[in-house]
């Protein structure tokens, strides 16, 4: 997948290389602007911008004005960043139909995981849309695991660890890891529901259920067959 271009406008320097350094990390592409005049011709030039991350002080066009002249043609994500915590300012950008507004100084990883929640919500940053693994055949969009070319009806956790396991094919998972990775905050037993769920998914894989190798003592391991 081509990787997604983010805008980043901001007068001061420092603050566009640290926020490109996090964004390039992330596999995003960058384009910088230094004022808000350059960032309103950079983004009617290009038009494979997925987001902007925009900064409300600046010479020439501030923050609010590019928004506006953005929003009257485009409804392209848009992160703005103030020194201000101004309520007022705040409300501002919701009204211009900003999406996200960060305070400065921030924390250039939670504006990252702000972005990558944006796009996703969205639907421009998507994960590898479908697996295929020894005949089993994951399609995360549709959220619908077909085998052999049929489709199997799947709980929302089943469907989770089936694809934690594939993804991780050939790698021992205890059992606190997977808990950790598909529960995640939403579970706070003990590891034995990793056991429940995962007879219960042997069941519907059928045949394709023995992939699932029990490692006695520690947890799983999915092995495939292709």
């Amino acid at each position: 997948m081509d990787k997604l271009k983010v805008l980043v406008v901001d007068d001061e320097s420092r603050m566009r290389k640290l926020v490109r350094d996090f964004l390039v990390k992330s596999n995003f592409e960058v384009l910088e602007a230094q004022d808000g005049e350059e960032a309103v011709d950079l983004f009617f030039a290009d038009k494979d911008i997925a987001l902007i991350v925009l900064d409300v002080m600046m010479p020439k066009m501030d923050g609010w004005q590019v928004c506006r002249e953005i929003r009257a043609h485009s409804k392209v994500p848009i992160i703005m960043l103030t020194a201000k915590s101004d309520e007022r300012d705040e409300l501002q950008g919701f009204q211009l139909g900003v999406d996200e507004y960060i305070s400065k100084p921030f924390s250039p990883k939670i504006l990252v995981a702000r972005i990558e929640a944006i796009l996703r919500r969205t639907n421009r940053l998507t994960v590898e849309e479908s697996i295929d693994c020894g005949g089993i055949v994951i399609n995360k969009t549709a959220h619908q695991v077909l085998i052999d070319g049929k489709p199997i009806d799947l709980s929302y956790k089943e469907f989770e660890l089936l694809t934690y396991f594939i993804e991780n094919r050939g790698i021992a998972l205890s059992r606190e890891k997977i808990l950790n990775n598909v529960w995640n905050y939403d579970y706070f037993g003990d590891a034995r529901t990793i056991d429940t769920h995962v007879k219960k998914l042997r069941n519907k894989l059928g045949e394709k259920g023995d992939m699932i190798k029990t490692i006695w003592g520690m947890g799983y391991k999915f092995e495939a067959d292709n």
